[in-house]
């Protein structure tokens, strides 16, 4: 699929209401969920006391810029020097790494990722404006490497905490499609769709999908 790019561009006045609205909601969300907040981080040094509370790491956003995202921990504290030895057990096609028994994943992880409570402190990057409430899923910079020519076009547009992907079978849908989802989402966007994929969102963390 390739996206006309002046038209995706050209959508000024959609992008900055979307802007406007992202930081109000994740300014007042941070707010309103600062005891949740605390809830989770006490979970998270309980279960494992050796590691901090939040994880962060460098992502890739709109046009290649760089930027780090955080999360809550949900891993044991040297996850990522762990990654290369469990590569060979990764369950999706394409430049990314799923992987449902994963090891790593603490006991009060597994739980988060489930509800996708882990991503919450990405607020603080819609904050920032280095990610949006809705948009494709950043990516790694290991994964932009392997990035073809369609690929790359999700990085048009400001990268955001859910998605299309997200609410559309997320695990069970494969690298590849993910890619396809993300362009529709990219070409297709309006506020309307937006409110629609949050919506949804709101719905699959009261009761889970198959995230891990």
């Amino acid at each position: 699929m390739t996206i006309d790019t002046d038209r995706v561009r050209g959508k000024w006045i959609y992008h900055s209401c979307k802007r406007a609205f992202d930081f109000c909601v994740s300014a007042l969300a941070l707010i309103i969920l600062s005891p949740l907040f605390l809830i989770i981080a006490v979970a998270i040094k309980l279960d494992d006391p050796d590691g901090g509370v939040f994880y962060s790491q460098v992502r890739i956003g709109k046009d290649g810029r760089k930027f780090r995202m955080f999360k809550f921990r949900s891993m044991i504290t040297n996850a990522d020097q762990k990654l290369k030895d469990l590569l060979q057990y990764n369950e999706i096609d394409g430049a990314m790494f799923k992987m449902k028994e994963d090891p790593r994943i603490t006991k009060v992880g597994k739980f988060i990722r489930k509800h996708s409570l882990d991503e919450l402190p990405q607020l603080l990057n819609v904050l920032a404006g280095d990610m949006s409430l809705v948009g494709p899923r950043p990516p790694l910079p290991r994964e932009v490497k392997q990035y073809s020519v369609s690929d790359i076009q999700r990085l048009l547009v400001v990268p955001g905490c859910t998605g299309l992907w997200q609410v559309s079978g997320r695990n069970n849908v494969g690298f590849h499609t993910m890619v396809e989802l993300d362009l529709q989402y990219i070409s297709e966007a309006n506020l309307w769709v937006d409110f629609v994929i949050l919506l949804k969102t709101f719905r699959i963390i009261i009761s889970p999908n198959d995230a891990y």
